[in-house]
């Protein structure tokens, strides 16, 4: 086979911490390589010099024999590489045309090829069946559009090498198989493609050969016919992997109460009269396809919104048109759907991001004044407790990983011992010994009488965690179902809103 790209004994450290050490890996014309490793394991760090976002400290780049420059992104993208980021880097003012072409043209230009672009673009589209509508604002698009836009634009841009960084961490399970079978097509058209993921389900069901990176060093290599996903989760962690299984619950009072909740004005994201309940000592899951209104119910709870018309009670008390300090105050922690952009400030330390929510309690304040030495003791327990690695207190927590950014903001929510947890997205793009971490600590919390309202589109967890289940879809909830009775098939035909073919339990509140 024909080799595209090699990285020879790439080393970068930042500081005391060493990302990549020695790191070697290949590619060939038409493969896909999934790279795996632990949160912080070095993965995108690697990824990131290949692109020429970084500059490695030692190795080298090579793309078709050829030596790529150190730390310029315009060589690797003239070379044939794209990069498709975790993290979307589009305008959402701007139409999908105008994100694709923006820097694709010299400055003194006087008047863009639009013409020239748009037929371009039809082409790619035709030819890789990634449909999306040229003329369409970016805020407008699902997720998995914006996913076909960030790709679009690589290969607007003649990529042959294609590098996606979690390139399903935010698209449903729908989403992501339609991804993967276009990826798949892509190869069969000589592109090449590497993509750093933690989910084990599609590394074995879409890569050619896996990559193991631990500490920041290459521990294993395997083609996917080969291993088994008991074998990459015990690589990638250095131990055997197994997730908590959930014991029998044993509820007891009311501690939430949700009574014909409405909130219009949010396009999808409405909510359509949202009643339920949730007892101490259990956990009621909630799932949907992204956009169905299950942000919007994480937010009122949390105190974010307030509903048009309804009530919110907790235990029996209204406090319906609560903020965040009341919702704290009444008992309620929350680990938010988007750790960056509102679980965490990123260049805050990490005590100044563990004691916000609570900045103005008596443990962290006094007569105005932070107590700091109390807040820097308070995150030292957390990170000690909750495994939390790679930055000290004082650090700014964008230094962290994805995995320990979250274990972070799941011990701030877990040690004030709240009696409702609302738990968003837990273990979103997090790697398996991560996800038995987080799921470890949400069945403590429901062990200790704790009301836990998981909010989740991934169907394991759920049916791993709930001791009850509904579906949101339009802003309106499906009856529950006891997640004993509950099979990937019902819980499909749940959000697809054919509630009566999947079952009701009639009794379920």
């Amino acid at each position: 086979m024909t080799r595209v790209l090699e990285l020879r004994g790439i080393t970068k450290r930042f500081g005391a911490v060493t990302a990549n050490e020695d790191v070697s890996l290949h590619l060939d014309q038409g493969e896909i390589v999934a790279l795996l490793g632990e949160n912080g394991a070095g993965k995108t760090t690697l990824m990131s010099i290949l692109f020429g976002h970084y500059t490695a400290d030692a190795g080298t780049v090579r793309v078709d024999g050829a030596e790529l420059p150190p730390g310029r992104s315009r060589a690797a993208i003239q070379a044939g590489v794209g990069m498709v980021h975790q993290h979307f880097a589009l305008a959402p003012n701007l139409s999908v045309l105008d994100n694709i072409v923006t820097g694709t043209e010299p400055l003194w230009r006087p008047v863009s090829r639009r013409s020239a672009a748009r037929a371009k673009l039809a082409g790619l589209m035709d030819r890789f069946g990634l449909t999306v509508d040229p003329d369409a604002l970016v805020a407008d698009l699902s997720v998995g559009e914006c996913q076909r836009v960030e790709i679009l634009k690589a290969l607007y841009n003649d990529a042959r090498i294609l590098i996606l960084d979690e390139p399903t961490a935010v698209l449903t399970t729908q989403e992501a198989e339609r991804l993967f079978a276009t990826l798949r097509e892509m190869t069969g058209q000589g592109l090449s493609l590497i993509f750093i993921s933690h989910k084990l389900n599609e590394v074995m069901a879409a890569a050619d050969r896996v990559v193991v990176l631990r500490g920041g060093r290459v521990v294993a290599e395997r083609a996917t016919e080969a291993t088994s996903k008991d074998e990459l989760a015990e690589l990638m962690v250095g131990r055997r992997v197994e997730r908590p299984r959930r014991p029998p619950a044993t509820p007891g009072a009311v501690v939430l109460e949700a009574r014909d909740l409405r909130l219009s004005g949010r396009g999808g994201a409405s909510l359509n009269g949202v009643s339920f309940v949730l007892r101490s000592g259990e956990t009621l899951g909630i799932i949907g396809v992204s956009g169905n209104g299950q942000t919007t119910l994480a937010g009122l709870v949390s105190g974010l919104h307030a509903p048009d018309s309804g009530a919110l009670l907790v235990k029996g008390r209204e406090i319906t048109r609560h903020t965040v300090p009341d919702a704290i105050a009444a008992g309620i922690g929350r680990i938010p759907e988007d750790r960056h952009a509102e679980g965490t400030i990123g260049d805050l330390s990490l005590w100044e991001n563990a004691v916000l929510e609570r900045i103005w309690s008596p443990e962290f304040s006094r007569r105005g004044l932070v107590r700091r030495r109390a807040a820097r003791a308070a995150t030292a327990e957390i990170i000690k407790g909750y495994d939390v690695r790679g930055a000290g207190v004082d650090s700014r927590i964008r230094l962290l990983s994805g995995g320990n950014m979250q274990k972070l903001i799941l011990g701030r929510a877990l040690s004030a011992d709240p009696d409702i947890l609302v738990a968003a997205q837990p273990s979103r793009g997090l790697d398996e010994g991560a996800i038995a971490a987080v799921h470890a600590r949400l069945l403590e919390a429901r062990a200790r009488g704790a009301g836990v309202l998981l909010i989740s589109e991934d169907l394991d967890e759920v049916l791993a965690l709930s001791d009850r289940v509904r579906a949101i879809v339009g802003g309106r909830l499906s009856p529950a179902i006891p997640s004993d009775d509950a099979d990937a098939r019902r819980l499909g035909l749940m959000m697809a809103g054919d509630w009566a073919e999947a079952g009701e339990d009639a009794h379920a509140v």
